[in-house]
């Protein structure tokens, strides 16, 4: 669980990021999942748009793949999600919060 100061400091990192995938009609499929996993492992932090078309609502898929991830859901502000994970990787420059 973050605490309202490591929430803060991740929005604000979050601001410099571009989305790296979309939820769309389908929404939340296991490749998708696959492959925000492997991102989250790289970088930590990463933020996903929710398509226009998709039935569910952002906030609801925020904490659909925050809870199949195993990640934080950080913020959602208007159709885009961003999540947080402490990477098991070694060798890379983890987020300081």
């Amino acid at each position: 669980m973050l605490t309202s100061k490591q929430r803060s400091n991740l929005i604000g990192l979050s601001q410099t990021i571009s989305p790296i995938g979309q939820v769309g009609r389908e929404g939340v499929g296991d490749n998708m999942i696959k492959s925000f996993s492997d991102c989250l492992e790289a970088r930590e932090l990463i933020k996903v748009s929710v398509l226009d078309g998709c039935e569910e609502a952002p906030r609801a898929v925020g904490e659909e793949l925050a809870e199949k991830l195993r990640a934080e859901l950080v913020i959602v502000i208007g159709r885009k999600v961003v999540l947080f994970r402490r990477s098991h990787k070694k060798g890379i420059k983890h987020i300081e919060y």
